[in-house]
């Protein structure tokens, strides 16, 4: 799990001085944006390996596929398995996962 505190702690700042920043240079939320980053690394890994949901999920950031295919669904419009269908990658079995995001 990533905190806005955590983010705003490293970047030696207020919470609030840190999202006005990042909001300015970005133009989204923190928070959005490591979102973004898994979603994107979840779409990567759908597309390009046969690992399963829940280790995409893990690999991704998300902890566990109940929140992947949630987020997935909400931003993507498409579950995880019925995006990695689309987009022809090869079908979940069981292999070794990337390091997690």
């Amino acid at each position: 799990p990533i905190t806005l505190e955590d983010m705003a702690r490293h970047a030696h700042m207020s919470v609030r001085t840190f999202t006005r920043r990042f909001r300015g240079e970005v133009g989204m939320s923190p928070l959005k944006w490591v979102l973004q980053r898994r979603l994107n690394q979840a779409q990567r890994l759908l597309e390009s390996t046969d690992l399963t949901v829940a280790r995409v999920a893990t690999a991704s950031g998300f902890g566990d596929p109940v929140t992947l295919r949630k987020h997935f669904h909400m931003h993507v419009g498409l579950s995880p398995l019925a995006y990695r269908r689309a987009h022809n990658a090869p079908d979940p079995v069981h292999a070794e996962s990337p390091p997690a995001l």
